[in-house]
């Protein structure tokens, strides 16, 4: 899977009517929404769009006709393996009717070279992880978390003991990560893979 680094556009005129695609990063369904809202364009006649964060989606045809703008605008996301993304593809209408098979071609197409020629980076699938450290352990950990490719400090929690760190980490090395934190702590902290 891969990830937009930064928002992109692509155009292109069809008989008349212009198409603008512009595709960004989100980071969940609240980001997805405020992006549809803030790249849709009033003064034009149609404002479709699609998202995806992982395995959930949504899109809309926003008035064109059912599965003519927003699947393919969908397809076009899935089609480049993008995740965490959304794409608003704008139409201006300039006075010839394309038919389905046309607005399906222009929507997705015009989504389709937008995400094509985006900036995009490798994701790895990861898993959430709870470290219970004592206070003892608590800096050289995480030092040595923070230095390990593929892992991530999320937030830390004080306990009467120490701290509870919430961590991503890169699933192809959470073994490793693992077996590093109770060698590192010699098992004095817990693990536990969310």
């Amino acid at each position: 899977m891969f990830a937009l680094v930064s928002i992109t556009t692509a155009s292109q005129d069809i008989k008349r009517s212009r198409f603008l695609a512009t595709a960004g990063p989100v980071a969940d369904l609240e980001a997805a929404k405020e992006f549809v809202a803030r790249h849709s364009d009033i003064e034009a006649n149609h404002n479709c769009w699609a998202w995806r964060i992982g395995q959930s989606y949504r899109f809309s045809d926003d008035g064109e006709p059912s599965g003519t703008a927003g699947k393919p605008i969908l397809q076009a996301i899935d089609g480049c393996e993008l995740d965490m993304v959304a794409v608003v593809v704008t139409r201006w209408f300039g006075g010839t009717l394309l038919g389905s098979g046309g607005l399906i071609r222009a929507y997705g197409g015009t989504a389709a070279i937008c995400l094509q020629t985006a900036e995009k980076r490798k994701v790895f699938p990861t898993i959430a992880a709870a470290i219970d450290v004592q206070f003892s352990d608590l800096a050289k950990l995480k030092a040595r978390l923070s230095a390990q490719e593929g892992v991530e400090i999320r937030g830390e929690r004080f306990t009467g003991s120490g701290a509870i760190l919430d961590v991503t980490i890169v699933s192809s090395i959470a073994d490793d990560v693992v077996g590093s934190v109770l060698d590192l702590t010699s098992g004095r902290s817990t693990v536990t893979l969310e």
